[in-house]
């Protein structure tokens, strides 16, 4: 059965964000004075949004997981957003699904800014129709949000859907 429009998620179904996603979540925690020395223990945080995660794991306050993101991003934005892999076969089967005619678009819960950057710099993001994501002032967070902002912006019908 033929689908024209393909949503594809980034963080574990493109790339292997592990390293860059926990070590990240490690800085931001060590601003709290925990310490984790087993980065796979923090695996859980990879797809959630981050500030839920840290409230959920932690029993951090609305205030704490703010800040814990404000620190997760220090480190991710200029580092951790490299210390990512794709994975095995991803750009064949990109390049195959757009050649074929399918709208490819990337939804994930992380911001649109890095979804955009981690694109571009593995050489994905022209087979991307759109790249949506969440929004870093937090309007749009969850997976339903980033799906119906991608929806909206490429005009699909609910018949087309």
């Amino acid at each position: 059965m033929y689908r024209k429009y393909l949503f594809f998620d980034l963080d574990g179904t493109l790339t292997d964000p592990m390293q860059g996603i926990t070590r990240s979540v490690r800085y931001a925690l060590r601003h709290f004075g925990i310490e984790v020395a087993d980065l796979r223990e923090l695996t859980p945080f990879i797809g959630p949004p981050l500030a839920d995660s840290f409230k959920e794991r932690y029993g951090m306050t609305d205030t704490e997981a703010e800040t814990a993101v404000a620190k997760y991003r220090e480190y991710y934005a200029p580092k951790g957003i490299f210390e990512n892999e794709v994975y095995p076969g991803i750009p064949s089967l990109l390049a195959d699904t757009a050649a074929a005619g399918c709208v490819n678009v990337m939804a994930t819960s992380k911001p649109t800014p890095f979804a955009r950057q981690i694109a571009a710099h593995f050489g994905l993001e022209p087979y991307f129709r759109l790249i949506s994501g969440s929004t870093l002032d937090g309007r749009r967070t969850t997976k339903a949000d980033v799906i119906r902002h991608a929806l909206g912006e490429l005009e699909i019908a609910p018949a087309k859907r």
